[in-house]
Order: C-alpha cells, then structure tokens, then sequence
C-alpha cells in the first residue's frame, strides 16, 4: 500500500491519503456515524449503518485479510476505501464517503489508488455489487479509465473492474489532475480578496510595498491590511487578524510569528498563502518549513514561498509583491526559483502574471505549467529553475503544454556531476544536466543557457508568428553586420538561400541583391521598407532578419518607422538587428543589439516550430522481457551485496537474456587451464579478458585473437602476473568478424529515471565523445543512432559495407526497458558493440546495482 500523500481534488481542496490504521477506528465510527442513512443503505444494503459500524470493527482489526486506504481532510477522516482479496486474481470493492465530500472526485482518487496496489499484488479484478439506484457510484466506475464489464442481477449491478493500468487510465489520471491543479490555484492567481499580514506603517518595509502595490495596481477586490498594532496603513483601516474566507493573504512578518499567521489563516479559512518572509530552508530551517507546509496542506491551503517575492497577474490588476516597479500587461507567464532572476525578467518582459516560488515548499513549476495551459491571456511560459521537485511528471506536462503554447526553461546548476563517484563510460557522460538536456528535448522544452537568451526568444515568440521553415532572408545597411548574421544562421542549422526570384526596384544599383541583400549605407528608410515587406511576401523564405546600423540612411526613428509600416500584414517571421538597441519596434518587431543574438532566438523559435508539427510520438511496444527472472537476479546481486556492486560476467549474460540483448558467447573461467580448455571448446580464435578492472584495456586485460590453446594458456598466465590481486577471474570469449564498434549504455536516475545512450565505442568511445541521449522508453533509436557523427560509418562510408542498423537499435530500446523495468541498475555498459551486416552484439558488459527506492508511479497523482 503506498505510504501517505497529499492529493488535489476537482475543487482544489487537498486530501491526504494513506494506509488505513487500527488506531482509526474512532475516526471511521465518527464517519460512519456523520453519513447519512441513505449512504450507508447504498454502501452496505439493508444492513445500513449497524452492518457499517461492524464493518469498521473488521477491517481495523489486527487480523484483517483487505487491504484498505483513509483519506483525511482538515483533520478528520472523510472516506475509506477497501479490497478483499477472493482468491484466483480477484478482490472484493468497497469505499464509503463522508456525504459532506461528494462530487469532489475523492472517491475517483481512492479507486485509482487502490486499482494500483492491488494490480501490484497479483489482483487482476476488482468486483463490487452496487444498487442499481447507486448512479454516482456505478459512473465513478465506468469514468476510472479502466475496463468495466456488468451484470444487472437480484436488483443490483454486478461490476468487475479490470485492475490493469492502461493507457485510457493514464490520460485520466492526467486530466483529473489537470482540472485538480487548475482549481487549486484559481483562487491564488486571481483571487476575489486579498490580505496583507505584517502591514507596516513603514514605508520601506515589505508590508508596505506589497500594500501599496496592490493598492497602485488597481486590484479590484477587498484589500485587507493586517496589523493589530496600527488602525492605519496606506489610507486603509488595519484589522488584528484576517478575516474569514480571504481568497490570498501574503504574509510579510518575521519567521519566528509565520507559523502562527498560517495556523490563524488555516482557521479563518484563507484559500492560499503567499510567505514572503525568508528565514526557512535556504539557511537551515528546514524542520520549520515542512512544518508551515504541513499547516498549509492540513487546511487545504496553497503555498507559494516561503522566501519570495510574491506573485502578479496583470490580467487581473493583481501585484502582491515588493518589487518597485509597476509590471507591464503581456502574454508570456513568468516563474522564477530565484528573487533577483525573477526580478531582472520582469524588468525587461511584458506578463500575463509572474510567480516567484522562492523555497518552492509547495507551489512548483509543475502546477503553474497545469493553471497557465488554459490561460487565455498567456501565450508563452518562461521559467528559470534551479532544481526539479518531480521531474518526470514535469516533462508529462510540459509535453502536453508544448503542443500549443511554448515553454522556456533556464536551469542553473548545469556542473552538478562534481564529486559522482562513477566508473562506466555511459555514467561518466550521461552527467544530471545531461539528463536535463534529454528530458527537455523529450518534452518539447526550449532549454536555454543564460537568462538573456530567455529574454530574447521570449520576446520574439510572444509577437511574432512561427516560421515554416529554416530558410532566412538578411536585409539591411551594413554588409559586415549582415555576413556576421549569416555566419550565425549557418551555425545554429538556419539556411541562408540564394534569392532568385525577388525583385527590389527601389534599390540602388550598388545594393548586393544575393543573400544577404546588402542595401549599403546610403539606403534610405523607405528602400529598406520596400526591401523588407518584398522578402516577407516572398515564397523562397521563412523569415525575414532586418540589420540595421545607425545613424546611416535616414536615421532611427525614420528607419523604425518604415520597418513597422512594411510589416504591418506580414505573415512571415520578421525580427531586427538594430545595433546597439535592444527594443520592439512597434509593439510587435523585435530588434536585437547583436546580429547573434537575433539568430539565436529565431533558432530556437524554428526549432521548437518543428517540434511542434512532429505528430505525437507512438506509443511504444515494450519489447518481451523475461522481468521476473531479470528482477531475482539483481535482488540476489543485493542480498549478496546490500551496499551495491558489479555482479561477475556470468550474471550479466544471465540479465541481459532477460532482456533478449545478444552478447557474444563466453566462458567465465577462473585460471589457465580452465582458459585453455575453453578455448578448445569454442574453437580459434578467441579473446581472453580479465575480471577485475572496469576498463580492462587500459591495464592490459585484454588480448585478441588468440589462435591456439597455449597462447590461451599463457596469455592468462601473463596477465595474471601483471595485474596480481587486481585480476579476479578471466573470460574468454569468441572472436567476432571485424564491424563497427559502438557503445550503448545507460544509467538510472532516482528522479530522472532511466538516460539511454549510443555513441561511438571501443577504446576511443571518451576520446571522441561522440554521443546521443534519450530518456526511456526510447522511441525513436534510428533517429538517435541519425544524430551521431559517425552515423555514416554505420549506413556504408567510402565504400565499406553498411551495418545492421536496425538490430543496433533494438539494442538500445531492450537496454532502455531494461533500465526502466530494474531501477536498481544504476550503470550499464556494453561497449562495444559490434555491429556487423548480420547484426549487433556486444562483448563486453558492465552493470552496477545498488538499493534504491522504487520510483513514484505516474498512475498516483500526488502533491509533492
């Protein structure tokens, strides 16, 4: 039964939701005693509440054969829900709620949960007799997402339950806990009141910034100044204590009191907090920050902070915030972990709201991703991050989200491989902010380096339509500016096409009409108008770049002007390079101050444009796997070896078969005769390798081609003396035909989960560096294996042979299930593989298990 979680309802309210107790029997004979008559006849038939109250006996019984969850909400338990097992597969179904907690999609959530634990053990049907009459119970069944078959029988409905998880259950997972997550924040984001708590007198204090923000913005709802030791603050009437129902209250009073404030916002029924105050986490309060998040979940409160700066929605004339300056009106959502980033952005980007989450305790990325996908006044999403509270469930919605409104990330913290202790090739490379760059990639995120790179791309996908392609028209009067945009366009994978077909009668004749169109220095405003709307209306391009230099021409303002004026109807892509100036030329141009800077914000605006019309990855089909038997030999590895280790050859062919990954034959031998005798069996020629070293070859553990049983038998006699205790065994293995060398591999995250990766193998696989990446399941291996530079080798180079491609990337998607399947393999190696005409097989293996937690299943929606 999975342990406690906090979980979002339809109505944004919070549940907490655990494994059922003998000490709760009090609590579900209160429950039982709260529900009405009718509930109990619905749930327990003629018996009614008497057959409930001996039923709560039995289930919290020391002794009780079910497995059963409770779910609490502000204090009290407000619903159980139960299976029996029958035996043969099958379990016996049963939930009670308290009648005050109907329609808000708790007893949904109780059926997801249990459907989970009970298909982890063995259960494969959920039964349950409901009456006929009980429609609300019979379209929760039908609505779960699972297979529902019924039989009408003796007055009441025989139902069975398919207890599978199925991908219609995970969309429906997804969708409840999308409309979960949108009403949680509704009140937050745009509430109908707000109160200020710690409302100073004090000008400089942030009680009084927040105040008079609000007050300047022109939030339209009741403002609520807070401070029993003031009648008066800004203008406004103070009050000792927030009053009831308050949809926000911000709190700006030192640590030591916030506690306390949560507790008294708790009882006056605030629907969410924003903490200002820092003091928690970030300097070692830790114990105290859980504990405000535990007061906060308790009543169903949100939490924004602790340790920010506040949140705005323009949209709804809403700044609770001490920032000095008034934000400006505009569609790109803004969240940021950092104060001063978070600052620094809205400094220079017009937002539909901003949110800055601080120590993040509660309200994370996540949720803002959930409330922003149905914001009619957002259009584009930014975020800065410094770390990930759940990230796979991040890329699940930033998927989701991607496909019609782009999403911006800053990650920082991109050197965190620092102390790894790894020894593998693939975990030496496959570094955390590796695996943030496949994550991202996955989920159609536009990941940037530097907040200014943000800035850019925001503004340029906020105004300005997608291109339809990579090909760029450079306009301008500076012809070195224009080559340099030109450099950078080749750089970042953008075409710069020769221009055949435009013509610019208004150019002079010393204008270089090619690709750049150079217009020179004496071109006036209105030849670069006539140049710029002619290459916009133009099929032999996607967008258009206008470089400008001033003071050349006409000037700024007039060069300005005739660039707006030309692009009024453009349907195309059109931005600037005006240098020196980082502007928006009429609300809806925008202009660089650097020619590289204007092409990489176009880059990633084309390339998440082609993300976006790539047609949703197919779901894909996990290859056979032995997963009962692979799953006991790396328990056995732990039983052996609780810390973790690299289990002997043996059992790493014994895994990989698991998985139907081919190595190459071997015998595991333990001295020279035993290395002879197995080279006589197999035939020459053969490899000896040692057993011991990780990376043989750069000690001496390997010798190739081997031809007859003595070079056998001296050969493992010599690399004995050489490398003494460091040498634990040997193999010998096959030799294969000569075929390109190429390393997969993979590790696995506790958080990210399972990184897949190809590269180039053998002894140069760091040396070249030459890698791809994917998050598991890999779906698309031919065109990870397409990424690498040496994929030409593997498809016939100069004449060589073309490879197998194929069963190199089935390779990869059975070592990607792998991963997925045993996430106690925390590295994997097989390098090399040799790919061959007739296939791909690996001879040599490296795996390393080692304990760890089982990662949360995406089919339990929670709260972080």
């Amino acid at each position: 039964m999975p342990a406690g979680n906090d979980v979002l309802l339809r109505d944004g309210s919070i549940a907490h939701v655990r494994p059922l107790l003998p000490a709760d029997r009090d609590a579900l004979h209160a429950l039982v005693d709260r529900s009405s008559e009718r509930s109990a006849y619905l749930r327990f038939f003629v018996g009614g509440r008497n057959t409930a109250h001996a039923h709560v006996d039995r289930i919290t019984d020391d002794d009780y054969g079910g497995r059963a969850l409770v779910a609490c909400m502000c204090g009290r338990s407000v619903a159980v829900a139960e299976y029996i097992p029958l035996g043969e597969g099958r379990a016996d179904l049963g939930i009670l709620l308290d009648d005050a907690v109907h329609g808000h999609g708790l007893g949904t959530l109780m059926l997801e949960y249990l459907a989970v634990d009970a298909a982890e053990h063995g259960v494969r049907e959920l039964v349950a007799d409901i009456l006929a009459e009980n429609r609300q119970m019979i379209r929760v069944l039908r609505d779960l997402g699972m297979a529902v078959t019924e039989r009408f029988e003796d007055g009441s409905l025989h139902v069975t339950v398919a207890a599978e998880p199925t991908l219609r259950l995970l969309a429906a997972i997804d969708a409840r806990d999308h409309e979960a997550g949108q009403a949680s924040l509704a009140r937050l984001m745009a509430p109908r009141s707000v109160a200020v708590i710690g409302a100073s007198r004090d000008e400089r204090a942030v009680g009084h910034k927040v105040l008079r923000n609000l007050i300047d913005g022109g939030f339209c709802g009741p403002i609520h100044a807070v401070n029993p030791n003031a009648t008066e603050v800004a203008g406004m009437v103070c009050v000792a204590k927030v009053p009831d129902g308050v949809d926000l209250a911000v709190v700006a009073v030192p640590a030591r009191h916030v506690l306390q404030v949560a507790r008294d916002c708790a009882a006056a029924g605030t629907a969410g907090l924003v903490v200002l105050t820092s003091g928690f986490a970030e300097v070692g309060r830790s114990a105290a920050e859980r504990e405000l998040l535990a007061v906060c979940r308790a009543a169903g409160m949100r939490l924004v902070g602790p340790n920010c700066l506040g949140l705005i929605n323009t949209g709804a004339w809403l700044n609770a915030s001490f920032l000095p300056h008034r934000p400006t009106r505009g569609c790109v959502a803004l969240m940021s972990q950092s104060g001063a980033v978070g600052a620094a952005l809205l400094d220079r980007l017009d937002v539909s709201s901003f949110v800055s989450v601080g120590n993040k305790a509660d309200v994370s990325g996540n949720d803002l991703l959930e409330y922003w996908e149905d914001d009619d006044d957002t259009h584009v999403i930014a975020l800065y991050l410094e770390s990930f509270g759940n990230p796979r469930k991040f890329a699940r919605i930033a998927r989701r989200v991607g496909k019609n409104k782009p999403v911006l990330l800053v990650k920082s913290g991109r050197g965190e491989a620092g102390g790894r202790a790894v020894r593998s090739h693939t975990a030496a490379a496959a570094t955390p902010d590796v695996a943030v760059d496949a994550l991202t990639r996955a989920a159609g995120v536009v990941r940037l380096d530097s907040v200014r790179e943000l800035i850019d791309t925001a503004q340029l996908l906020a105004v300005q339509p997608f291109p339809h392609g990579r090909r760029v028209a450079i306009v301008g009067n500076s012809g070195g500016t224009q080559v340099m945009a030109a450099d950078a366009c080749e750089q970042h994978g953008l075409v710069v096409p020769e221009l055949r077909s435009v013509r610019l009668p208004e150019a002079r004749a010393a204008a270089a009409l090619g690709n750049p169109v150079d217009l020179t220095a004496d071109a006036s405003a209105a030849e670069i108008g006539a140049a710029v709307a002619a290459l916009a209306a133009s099929p032999e391009v996607d967008a258009v770049l206008v470089v400008y230099t001033p003071p050349f021409g006409d000037g700024l303002d007039a060069t300005r002007r005739a660039v707006a004026d030309a692009t009024k109807s453009a349907a195309k892509t059109v931005l600037a390079c005006v240098a020196g100036h980082d502007e928006l030329i009429d609300g809806r141009v925008p202009s660089y101050a650097f020619p590289e800077q204007a092409v990489q914000a176009l880059a990633q605006m084309v390339r998440y444009a082609e993300w976006r019309k790539r047609p949703v990855d197919p779901v894909p089909v996990p290859p056979p796997a032995d997963e009962r038997t692979a799953r006991g030999i790396v328990q056995a590895a732990l039983e052996a070896h609780p810390d973790g280790c690299w289990p002997a050859p043996a059992e790493v062919a014994r895994l990989l078969g698991c998985y139907g990954v081919r190595l190459v034959e071997s015998t595991d031998v333990g001295g020279p005769d035993a290395a002879a005798a197995a080279a006589e069996r197999m035939g020459p020629p053969v490899a000896l390798k040692a057993v011991g070293p990780v990376h043989k070859s750069e000690v001496g553990g390997v010798r190739l081609d081997l031809r007859t049983a003595d070079d056998v038998w001296q050969a493992y006699r010599d690399m004995s003396a050489r490398l003494g205790a460091l040498m634990t065994g040997g193999v010998v293995q096959r030799m294969l035909p000569g075929g390109v060398e190429v390393i997969v591999g993979g590790v696995n995250y506790p958080r990210f989960g399972p990184l897949v990766m190809v590269g180039m193998g053998g002894v140069l696989a760091d040396l070249l560096a030459d890698r791809a990446f994917r998050i598991a399941p890999v779906v698309d291996p031919l065109d990870m294996i397409g990424e690498l530079r040496c994929a030409p080798v593997l498809y016939g180079y100069r004449g060589s042979p073309p490879v197998d491609v194929q069963a190199l990337a089935e390779q990869i998607v059975r070592t990607g299930r792998l991963l997925e399947d045993l996430p106690q393999v925390a590295e994997l190696d097989l390098n090399p593989v040799i790919v061959t005409p007739e296939g791909a097989v690996a001879v040599d293996a490296l795996v390393r298990v080692k304990p760890c937690e089982p990662p949360p299943s995406p089919l339990l929606r929670r709260l972080r």
